[in-house]
């Protein structure tokens, strides 16, 4: 490791280029963040040296020509409205920069404008949202320790968020369960990004999502403004950013995960319109696929992403968007240490599992923004989804004859699962700019889920499969909502409003109250506190799953399924300290209720606990359960050449099922610890065009909380594999096994040359190789027949990139 470690360095440090006048065009828009009508006349100073300035022209238009590369602060002031800064905006020799900028008008008249530097740092861009929720920009994304380019492993980096520690990108949000979390692109909800990912629309170890192609996207946590429904955890609003509308431009790149190429340019010369799109493959798959190397159990996967951008001179803009991908892979002799798989997952010396697995999804659509009047816009979306998964587990049984042959049976389909669900999807919302005091949005969302399920899976001691979902049903929801923003002035803001959600199928519906204020004390102190009624529906298998009962018939007893609800609050202090650093304290109380339950006055299961071992079982809504506690952040923001996060989460995350014992989440990690730092080392070389960044990560949490095996009272193992009885369900989620840490050190080095920049990056996760258990099962195979799920180990991700 040493060695290796110093042989990338060594090569990082003796990289030499040539180059001169190393420039680039900075440009962009600046709307006005309610009406998003163009802000003509604005003014853009570029502070770092040499300094300049400009102003937008008659449609919000700005260039700057000649700006260096580097890293570049940008001021923006405009009569009447509040003064930014944009700070920490890269310059790449080898592509222009285009900037979409919003500025906020000031409930104060004025003739005067004072910059208020850094003042929106890592506040979220939706101006509907005061609190539990921050940007996401893809400068962060590149920059943090162990994000793999991957938007949704940052958000591990962030108070309250966790994930499973097993290599998957489950999102855990404040203790809730990872299939709680609402995905959206574009302003409308999508599938799990996720190649590999299972039916309750969690799991998956490679993401979809490229960081090339986001925009800075928000993430909420909790007590989301009114037009955020159907979710109950947390929420990622990505956006796309749109590509370069006047210079055809490329990212090539080869890493160890994937292989990819991504153009942009105008559609036509003169005409404003744009085209962005990505393609994909996995680096492994390609190796695999070109005969150069048979890799077992490889994880092949490839995806594309598009976005085209069709502006009109009276009809408002239009934009084309789309991202999706495709997946599979074979693992033979599978155990529960590689993959959670549906069944008793125990490990038997006489049994040999494989599996299969083949996965795709797609999200497109059309998005339609028109000014209405000089204060109003009207967005239009119109998106089609469509998510298929299809699983497989064979199991081949062994009887040994001698020590040198074994007995094969007939290889026999154990588990077989078919989901495909195309899903429509059209929105209408309203925003109305009444004065620089009030703003309104009024919405409407309607959903056609068409479902076509099938599953059937072994049961108990049988070897004939039984049938637990088979149905092809649509199901519809419209969503509604209506959202009130008041600004009392510049330093009291609230926004305040309903959410209705409502489902055709079974007629389930809710009306939710939401509010949030705002308050700055000084300019450099904040309160806020909020209140929000969620309600969300629990993963469709569950409606329709196949009951046996003692007659022997099968039914269907949960289609009258109620919404689960929760009520959140929250309260927050933030603290300024200099321009650059912010000190953040949140509390948060989740009361969750009307979850539903197994039907059994002695059993411990609700929905909420379930992951990837699905349990189908007579259900009512009778469970409550709680979540709370608090995250404290530290946050040194990047300025003059490095940056800090540190950050602290202490929570229980609580339920109780009908048995009426009160039990941990298998979420309850109790803790959390995220310290991360970084610093760059710019002007590097003859011709100072090189760049060093160095960042490294340390993170500490609980441990998953688990059902264990069965034991007898001196402790020792008490399992019946004969009779499928491993598991203490008695005992359910009260301990954890180990406490997961990691230590994670990334390395990027950037050259620039006329036209051209290149960019070499390496990722190594879990540095230590720390193995820490997460889960144990019964495993014939071991000395004492129990093995372990254990934390991912030790990944490097190299990967080289240049940009044309």
């Amino acid at each position: 490791m040493q060695k290796f470690c110093f042989f990338i360095l060594f090569s990082f440090y003796t990289l030499t280029v040539f180059s001169q006048n190393l420039i680039q065009t900075v440009r962009g828009t600046i709307v006005d963040v309610d009406s998003k009508l163009p802000l003509v006349g604005a003014q853009i100073v570029l502070i770092s040296e040499p300094k300049r300035g400009t102003v937008t022209d008659n449609e919000g238009n700005f260039r700057l020509d000649n700006v260096p590369t580097g890293r570049i602060i940008l001021q923006l002031s405009y009569i009447g409205y509040e003064g930014q800064t944009i700070p920490n905006i890269v310059v790449n020799s080898g592509k222009e920069v285009v900037l979409s900028l919003q500025m906020q008008e000031s409930t104060v008249t004025m003739d005067a404008v004072t910059i208020t530097a850094n003042q929106n740092k890592g506040e979220a861009l939706n101006d509907m949202a005061l609190l539990s929720a921050r940007s996401i920009s893809p400068e962060e994304t590149n920059r943090y320790a162990g994000g793999f380019n991957d938007p949704s492993r940052i958000l591990s980096n962030f108070a309250g968020i966790t994930n499973t520690q097993d290599g998957s990108n489950d999102i855990i949000v404040r203790g809730n369960s990872p299939k709680y979390v609402q995905w959206r692109l574009e302003g409308e909800q999508m599938t799990n990004p996720n190649h590999f990912g299972d039916q309750s629309a969690v799991g998956g170890s490679v993401s979809i999502l490229n960081n090339n192609l986001l925009a800075t996207s928000d993430f909420y946590t909790g007590a989301f403004s009114p037009e955020f429904g159907d979710a109950l955890s947390g929420v990622y609003d990505l956006k796309l950013r749109a590509g370069n509308n006047e210079k055809l431009e490329a990212i090539a790149g080869i890493g160890l995960l994937g292989t990819e190429l991504t153009l942009e340019g105008p559609l036509k010369k003169g005409y404003g319109g744009s085209f962005l799109v990505n393609y994909r493959y996995s680096t492994i798959g390609l190796i695999s696929q070109l005969g150069l190397a048979d890799i077992d159990g490889a994880l092949k996967f490839q995806d594309a992403t598009f976005k085209l951008v069709l502006p009109t001179q009276k009809a408002g803009v239009f934009s084309l968007f789309g991202i999706g991908g495709m997946s599979s892979f074979t693992f033979e002799r599978i155990t529960p240490a590689l993959w959670t798989i549906p069944g008793d997952n125990a490990t038997r010396a006489t049994v040999r599992s494989d599996f299969e697995k083949k996965a795709h999804l797609l999200n497109t659509g059309l998005k339609h923004t028109i000014n209405i009047g000089k204060n109003s816009y009207l967005n239009t979306t119109l998106t089609y989804a469509n998510e298929g998964i299809d699983d497989d587990i064979f199991e081949t049984n062994f009887i040994k004859i001698n020590d040198e042959r074994d007995s094969v049976t007939k290889k026999a389909l154990r588990f077989q699962s078919r989901l495909d669900k195309p899903t429509y999807r059209s929105s209408m919302t309203y925003n109305l700019k009444v004065n620089a005091r009030h703003k309104i949005q009024i919405g409407s969302k309607y959903t056609l889920f068409d479902y076509d399920f099938t599953q059937n899976q072994f049961q108990n001691e049988g070897k004939t499969r039984f049938p637990v979902l088979d149905f092809d049903e649509n199901i519809a929801t419209i969503r509604n909502f209506v959202s009130w923003k008041y600004r009392a002035n510049d330093k009291l803001s609230m926004v305040g409003g309903f959410h209705n959600m409502n489902v055709l199928y079974n007629s389930k519906s809710t009306l939710e109250p939401r509010l949030a204020i705002d308050w700055k004390l000084t300019p450099s102190t904040s309160i806020s506190a909020g209140y929000g009624k969620h309600s969300t529906m629990e993963s469709i298998h569950h409606y329709f799953a196949k009951i046996k009962q003692a007659n022997g018939a099968n039914l269907e007893p949960n289609k009258d399924l109620d919404l689960l609800k929760a009520d959140h609050f929250v309260v927050g202090f933030e603290q300024k300290l200099g321009k650059n650093m912010r000190l953040k304290l949140e509390a948060y109380y989740q009361n969750l209720y009307n979850l539903p339950v197994e039907n059994r006055d002695t059993s411990y299961f609700s929905t909420i606990v379930e992951g990837l071992d699905f349990r189908y079982v007579d259900l009512v809504n009778k469970g409550k359960g709680k979540n709370y506690g608090v995250e404290l952040t530290l946050e040194k923001f990047f300025s003059k050449n490095y940056y800090f996060l540190i950050n602290t989460s202490l929570y229980q995350s609580k339920y109780t099922p009908l048995d009426g014992k009160e039990r941990n989440t298998p979420f309850n990690s109790e803790y959390l610890v995220n310290v991360l730092g970084g610093k760059e080392f710019p002007n590097m070389g003859k011709k100072k065009n090189q760049t060093l960044a160095i960042n490294a990560k340390a993170f500490f949490v609980g441990g998953r909380k688990i059902i264990p095996l069965l034991r007898d009272a001196n402790g020792n193992l008490a399992v019946n594999a004969d009779k499928n009885q491993f598991w203490d369900y008695n005992r359910a989620y009260e301990n954890s096994l180990d406490a997961p840490y990691q230590v994670q050190l990334s390395m990027s080095y950037k050259w620039n040359k006329r036209r051209v920049t290149h960019e070499l990056y390496l990722n190594m996760d879990n540095l230590t190789n720390n193995k820490g258990k997460i889960t144990e099962f019964y495993d014939e195979g071991k000395p004492n027949k129990i093995g372990y799920m254990t934390q991912f180990g030790f990944f490097p991700n190299l990967m080289y990139r240049v940009y044309l």
